[in-house]
Parts: structure tokens; sequence; C-alpha cells
């Protein structure tokens, strides 16, 4: 009883940590920037690995024709904190309530609210990589400029790489606290919320 409510909860508020840390990230390497540049992605912002390179990656880019990434101007950044508010609030009224199965819903949300917002990772790269400015500096016919979901790849002389960070641990973590709250509650006979 105790145990399956208090994984419940655990699971639930360790979403909180989200809102501080990246849950992807991008590296380029490229010739231009020897240092490198990179991105961190937040649940409502995209930042710098270092305080320049989001202007520095909008200059380079400006060649090749990509729009400018405005953090202000992505709905997402807006949407998502309050989406994962609403699990947290959610994951604790559940832990209160004497059905277990809600347990198993709260993860289908997580879940899919996970895919739909890998999904729109991949749609915003694939817009951002393959609706060019027509006038661009630099124009590769029939070469696009889509970063990669996971992994890396070759992009002319740039090479980057795109993976999930802390963030995202953070939330298969909370899964996982909460399906083995659902484990326990199914050998707690009858479940009693506490």
């Amino acid at each position: 009883m105790k145990i399956s409510n208090n994984l419940m909860r655990i699971g639930s508020l360790i979403l909180v940590f989200v809102y501080f840390v990246p849950i992807w990230y991008i590296s380029l390497d490229a010739p231009q920037f020897p240092e490198g540049l990179g991105l961190y992605i937040y649940v409502n912002s995209i930042k710098g690995f270092k305080p320049n390179d989001l202007e520095s990656l909008n200059v380079l880019n400006h060649y090749i024709g990509m729009k400018k990434i405005v953090p202000e101007e992505i709905p997402e950044f807006k949407i998502i904190p309050i989406i994962i508010g609403a699990l947290i609030v959610l994951g604790l009224i559940f832990s209160f309530i004497r059905k277990n199965q809600l347990k198993l819903l709260w993860i289908g949300l997580v879940f899919l609210g996970a895919v739909v917002g890998i999904y729109d990772y991949y749609r915003w790269g694939y817009d951002y990589g393959h609706n060019l400015n027509p006038n661009a500096i630099i124009k590769v016919p029939g070469m696009a400029y889509q970063p990669p979901l996971i992994g890396g790849k070759q992009l002319l002389n740039i090479y980057v790489f795109s993976f999930p960070y802390w963030g995202v641990g953070i939330i298969v973590l909370s899964m996982v606290l909460v399906a083995l709250s659902y484990y326990y509650g199914q050998k707690e006979k009858p479940y009693v919320s506490v």
C-alpha cells in the first residue's frame, strides 16, 4: 500500500526536474567553428553550449538558407511545461485514488506525450532542413540540412550529432517508478490508498 503509493508520488514528482535540465542536445563540428557549436533543448527554451552558440548557428544557417531559430517564437515551449505540470498533478491525484489501473493510464499519457514530442522535434528539424530560402548565399541542388533525430550525420562540411539528454532520462525513470508502483499495487490486495 505505502510502497505503491509512494512510488507513484515519487515517479510523478521527479518530473519537476525536467524543467531544469536539457531534454535533448545537438552538437555541430564545423571548420568555421573549431571549438564546436551546440544547443541544449529544454522544455521551454533552447540555449547554446556556450553563450553565443545559438547566434553563431543562426549566422551559419543563414548562409544555407535555413530559418533563424528564435526560441520565443516556438509555441511548443509554452505548451510543454503546462503538459508536464498537468502530468505531475494527475500522477499525485492518481496516487490517492484506489484504482491501480490509473497508473497504467498515467504511463500511457506520459508515453504518448513523449512520442508526440519526438515527432514534433522531427517535424521541426524537417521544416528547418528542407524549407530553405531560395535566395541563400550557398545553394547545393538537392541538398537538405535536416539534423538527425538521433545519432550523427554529415551535412556538407559540418558533422551534426543529436541525442536525448538528462530530461529524457528523468522521464524514463519516472515511468519505471510508476510501473513499479503498479506492480506493487497488484500485489497489494485489496489496493488501498494511504
